[in-house]
């Protein structure tokens, strides 16, 4: 893999994990929620290299089971994501914890696919030992982070949660190879998200042990929590974007199944808004959405025809949606976030999804998985910037209640935690009501 490219992909994960004061809030002088502070960003650089390292474990161990031609730059792409995660962990426990930290986690991919080898070769026996060594792995693990938090994270809270990481993975595997593809991108999407938990606790324990170098912030408020929510739909919605796509132009027969799951990506947004704003306010929302990742599937669609003519037509069709997308969200957030930002942000995620589509399609695998990393990271900022624009409008709801005297006694898992979405996009709900009236009007 070309290092140059690979270094590109994570810019700001590792220097943000202990940053600079430059640009960021002190706890002591800021009482406005904000979604800004070092603490916040230690969670969303957890946030993207957690989730990601799940995303790309699911599609590499699928991959591997194909035997596709791809298999190896994406396994790559997950080698490059655990070199981030030792990095951002040496950067705040030391060297030799980062040695550790890189051992453990390379050895505990390396037993996935040794299941994933066992699988291909029919060997039960292979696929038993693989299982006994995840199961020592989580143990092993455990203790390391419990050390090394200073037993902010209990090692079995910890050996629990990352029982739930090995379940999630190895049922997504299974499924797929049993082909029970809807069964399979739902254990993924389970395993993305149960990252976000792991995101939470560990970046509340290191908040908690060392105070003084994210300038006493907290990286469990209202505000981080809405940011936390964007960077995991955001991001799946690429993620699972580019899976689909691909499938597309392969042919694939789990392709229908990696469009349902970007369409319940999808309806987890459209069923909050109906909730509270009712039906007819969540189906404009699903219609809105749904849209912009037609004009994707036409993409692929005229890509496997080759009919140059339609792929133009696509690209038109997402330009358009780019320009009205962001025209609305200024109006409807009053300015908080502006038009012509809004629009340049788009027209980036339009492009990171087009190049690694088109750059699969032509067999330029290291391209590919170049830019689908880069493509994942970049909905992480516009998660940070929408949920910065909406706690700005309505700073009442993410006020900050009392901080926690301790740390919980957590496993870290996504799905122990889970977050109760419609309380968080109660702003955003607000905002796309705006926004319907707005997209009518247009109609």
């Amino acid at each position: 893999m070309n290092m140059k490219k690979t270094l590109l992909v994570v810019p700001m994960s590792v220097s943000l994990l202990l940053p600079t004061t430059s640009g960021i809030v002190n706890a002591e002088h800021h009482t406005t929620p904000t979604v800004t502070t070092e603490a916040v960003e230690l969670r969303a650089s957890l946030d993207r290299l957690l989730s990601e390292h799940a995303y790309l474990a699911a599609e590499t161990m699928r991959k591997g089971a194909e035997g596709a031609a791809d298999f190896e730059n994406s396994a790559s792409a997950l080698s490059a994501n655990t070199e981030d995660l030792s990095k951002a962990i040496g950067s705040v426990y030391g060297q030799e914890a980062q040695q550790q930290f890189k051992q453990i986690w390379s050895d505990h991919i390396g037993f996935f696919v040794d299941y994933v080898k066992g699988t291909g070769n029919n060997d039960e026996a292979a696929k038993e030992q693989a299982l006994e060594e995840l199961d020592q792995y989580r143990k092993d693990f455990s203790q390391f982070m419990e050390k090394a938090t200073g037993e902010r994270l209990e090692a079995e809270k910890l050996a629990e949660g990352l029982q739930m990481h090995i379940n999630q993975l190895i049922s997504a595997f299974d499924n797929y190879v049993a082909g029970n593809y809807e069964e399979a991108y739902e254990y993924e999407r389970e395993a993305i998200e149960h990252m976000y938990g792991v995101s939470k606790g560990l970046s509340s324990a290191i908040v908690n042990q060392f105070p003084d170098k994210f300038n006493n912030t907290q990286a469990v408020t209202p505000a981080a929590d809405l940011r936390s929510n964007l960077n995991h739909l955001l991001a799946e919605h690429a993620g699972l974007a580019m899976m689909a796509m691909q499938n597309g132009i392969d042919g694939a027969e789990d392709y229908e199944a990696s469009v349902t799951a970007l369409s319940n990506n999808t309806e987890d947004l459209s069923n909050a808004i109906a909730s509270i704003y009712g039906e007819e306010a969540g189906n404009q929302f699903k219609e809105m959405w749904s849209g912009h990742i037609g004009d994707f599937v036409d993409y692929v669609k005229a890509s496997a025809n080759e009919d140059e003519a339609a792929k133009e037509e696509a690209l038109q069709a997402l330009e358009d949606y780019r320009a009205d997308f962001s025209q609305f969200l200024e109006t409807a957030t009053k300015g908080e976030l502006q038009a012509d930002t809004l629009s340049k942000n788009l027209a980036s995620h339009v492009d990171y999804l087009i190049q690694t589509f088109d750059s699969y399609a032509m067999e330029d695998y290291e391209t590919t998985y170049t830019m689908l990393r880069e493509s994942y990271g970049h909905m992480y900022g516009a998660g940070k910037a929408l949920s910065s624009g909406f706690v700005a409008q309505f700073p009442e709801q993410f006020a900050a209640t009392e901080m926690p005297s301790e740390m919980p006694k957590t496993g870290m898992g996504g799905t122990a935690q889970s977050f109760n979405l419609a309380w968080y996009l109660v702003p955003i709900l607000a905002l796309l009501a705006g926004t319907a009236v707005y997209a009518r009007r247009r109609a």
